[in-house]
């Protein structure tokens, strides 16, 4: 077994994270150039430079690029492998006046040490052991890519007696729209067809952390979450403050579906034993332009949606439902204190005419279509066309001005919510050892694991609990499932791309084999060195071997 060299992962990690690679900035440029350079001047890209490559991502006004690797074997076999990792990482803001240092190891754990005191107290023992390196994307996840390179980097030193080929990805984008994967995958179907690559599963190195309080497990995650975002286009009645009871409030029905969905286990997916985590909102704020003393006429509300078996129909009845219910709750307690309110002013009281209605965004369309016929497919390509040519228009705000677009069109001025969902979407993958390549990875995952020397309590896991590039490895097959996402989400196919066939036609199982630290995406992300050095490269190098052995 081959050993794979500690300090080289080390000065590699080190070195990946003094290259500051915010994400959608040109660092992510920067370092994609810096593992290309890496790579180029082993003998292996020497002899063989169409190996080596760039995947540009299309249209990108930063030039952003991903790096592709190949390693062929000399031992005849069409078994192939894909590693990937993710280049970029979040912001320093979070730094504050050490952010100079975010990216460079050694200076912020020189800085940290000087304010020690002031630290919480288990990043400072964490700090004081020695035991960890601190800095922005160390954990999440140039460790990763470290390792990865790292591996490439000695069996390319053998590639004789490598069976199979195995496909090295370095992405950009992985923090904010999965662009850089998105991009990769016709490149993969592409290998497949004119090397006739068999396919085996895709094997990811990202980080790995504590699941709760006290845990000393490491994790191998055969597996990965998946990610859906219901949103809510709510439409109210608009009233003067003056005659507050004259209307119906789009910041109250989107504070009672906010109430009814946001972390609420009722939503949460289990599936073998393990349970994703309950919707949380990631956005919420009304439409108006201007103040004013008219109530708002229309909120936005949408949340992140972790799934481990549900469908994006399922998923959409569900949170249509729950629309529906808080919805009603509005309507009652609405009436509840006009009640009150007359009894207390001595008016007769009468009950206030707001019903509930909610729609899906395909049934709205479905309304307004019945109504105005072509003309609504021609105003939505214009608005597309238009939105289209704004760069500062993201995918979320994309979807909905074409929701309200559509709404604006429409003759019914009644009271609504629209659900619909915003990109991006994260098809989740289980793992079940139900065909021959999920029992072959889950087979060799073991293998790795029983034969590692290590005092490391090593746990298998179904699903990788973070949002990753994993995802992409395969999509749903159900015709109604893959419907409800197409007719649901405003913009799918246009502002956001997804290559469902190229996933469908991959269909891989997924691991996540990761080095472990804390606090990811904090200012006190570290990385813990022994076992991510060690043991994961080890971990990650058997796996790779057990895979393509005969």
């Amino acid at each position: 077994m081959k050993k794979i060299n500690a300090k080289r992962i080390e000065e590699l990690a080190i070195r990946l994270t003094e290259q500051l690679s915010v994400t959608e900035t040109k660092g992510e440029v920067k370092i994609a150039e810096e593992i290309y350079d890496i790579l180029k001047d082993l003998n292996y890209f020497k002899d063989n430079p169409n190996h080596l490559s760039f995947i540009p991502l299309p249209d990108d006004p930063l030039g952003r690029k991903s790096v592709l690797a190949i390693l062929k074997g000399k031992e005849e076999s069409k078994d192939t492998l894909i590693l990937i990792g993710h280049l970029d990482t979040v912001g320093i803001s979070d730094y504050g006046s050490l952010k100079d240092y975010a990216h460079k190891p050694n200076e912020l754990m020189e800085s940290f040490m000087a304010i020690k005191d002031k630290l919480p107290q288990d990043v400072r023992i964490d700090l004081e052991s020695g035991d960890y390196l601190f800095g922005r994307g160390i954990f999440d996840m140039k460790a990763g890519l470290a390792i990865n390179i790292a591996i490439l980097e000695e069996l390319a030193k053998d590639i004789d007696n490598l069976r199979g080929n195995i496909v090295f990805a370095f992405l950009c984008d992985e923090e904010n729209n999965s662009s850089g994967m998105l991009s990769l995958l016709p490149q993969l179907v592409r290998l497949q067809e004119e090397e006739g690559f068999e396919y085996l599963a895709l094997l990811d190195t990202d980080y790995m952390t504590n699941e709760y309080e006290g845990d000393e497990n490491k994790y191998i995650y055969l597996g990965t979450v998946g990610k859906l975002m219901p949103s809510f286009y709510i439409v109210g009645k608009e009233t003067h403050v003056g005659e507050a009871f004259g209307g119906i409030d789009a910041n109250q029905i989107s504070s009672a579906i906010l109430k009814r969905i946001n972390l609420n286990t009722e939503f949460c997916d289990q599936l073998d034993g393990e349970t994703s985590l309950p919707p949380i909102s990631l956005r919420q704020r009304d439409l108006k332009a201007e103040y004013s003393v008219q109530t708002a006429k229309a909120n936005i509300l949408f949340f992140n949606y972790s799934t481990l078996c549900s469908t994006p129909d399922q998923v959409l009845e569900k949170m249509k439902r729950a629309a529906l219910e808080a919805f009603q709750e509005v309507i009652h307690n609405l009436n509840q204190q006009y009640k009150n309110f007359c009894r207390l002013s001595g008016r007769e009281y009468k009950e206030l005419s707001f019903k509930t209605r909610v729609l899906t965004y395909d049934e709205l369309y479905r309304a307004v279509k019945a109504e105005i016929g072509d003309e609504l497919d021609e105003k939505i390509e214009e608005l597309t066309a238009k939105i289209l040519r704004d760069d500062t228009i993201d995918q979320r705000d994309f979807s909905l001005k074409l929701v309200e677009e559509v709404h604006k069109l429409w003759s019914d001025r009644e009271p609504v919510v629209i659900v619909y969902f915003s990109p991006p979407y994260y098809p989740h993958i289980a793992v079940e050892g139900k065909r021959e390549k999920e029992k072959r990875l889950i087979k060799a995952v073991d293998q790795a694991i029983g034969r590692i020397k290590t005092d490391y309590r090593l746990v298998k896991r179904k699903f990788f609990p973070y949002i990753s590039d994993l995802s992409y490895g395969a999509a749903p097959r159900e015709e109604e499932s893959i419907e409800a996402l197409k007719n649901n989400m405003p913009g799918f196919g246009t502002k956001y791309r997804l290559p469902l066939e190229e996933m469908q036609k991959l269909d891989l199982p997924v691991v996540d084999i990761g080095p472990f630290g804390k606090d990811a995406h904090k200012f006190t992300e570290r990385l813990h060195k022994d076992y991510s050095f060690r043991v994961v490269p080890e971990l990650v190098l058997r796996t790779i071997m057990e895979l393509l052995a005969k």
